[in-house]
């Protein structure tokens, strides 16, 4: 497992580091998203979004589950699992089918969709600030894949 310490000092730092990763992707793989309400997980999938041409909005789809961005380079599913209260609703509404190789799945409060989520090939952990306003985000590469990517991309 590789990983690198981002600290970013706003939303447009967070939403910057967010484009930069979404190229990082490929648009493909799943993105484990973590940290506390308020730590900057939707600021960061919009700047993930944005490398990918989307000009919108990004809310958090905390009652619809997912959101889907059907993108001219990509197709981006947006998690959001924090109100999930039991890992099998997302047997219900078929969450197999929006995880294979030609899409990326940004999933946030995975923890509350285990152990039915695939495993990540990246964690992205976000946290406030202890010393300085901002947040700090450390990207983790978990698979194989992620770890060839994060060579190239940061030795």
């Amino acid at each position: 497992m590789s990983s690198q310490t981002f600290y970013l000092v706003d939303a447009e730092a967070t939403v910057a580091l967010g484009c930069k990763l979404g190229k990082l992707f490929s648009g493909s793989g799943v993105v484990y998203l973590q940290g506390d309400l308020g730590a900057g997980k939707t600021t960061l999938t919009r700047g993930i979004l944005q490398a990918y041409g989307h000009t919108g909005p990004v809310k958090s789809p905390t009652y619809t589950l997912v959101e889907p961005y059907e993108l001219p380079e990509a197709t981006i599913y947006h998690f959001d699992l924090y109100r999930l209260l039991d890992p099998e609703e997302l047997e219900l509404m078929g969450f197999r089918d929006y995880f294979h190789p030609q899409a990326l799945a940004l999933v946030e409060w995975p923890v509350r969709g285990e152990p039915l989520l695939p495993s990540p090939d990246w964690i992205i952990a976000l946290d406030v600030a202890e010393t300085n306003p901002g947040r700090v985000a450390r990207l983790t590469a978990m698979s194989a894949v992620a770890n060839d990517i994060y060579t190239r991309a940061f030795a």
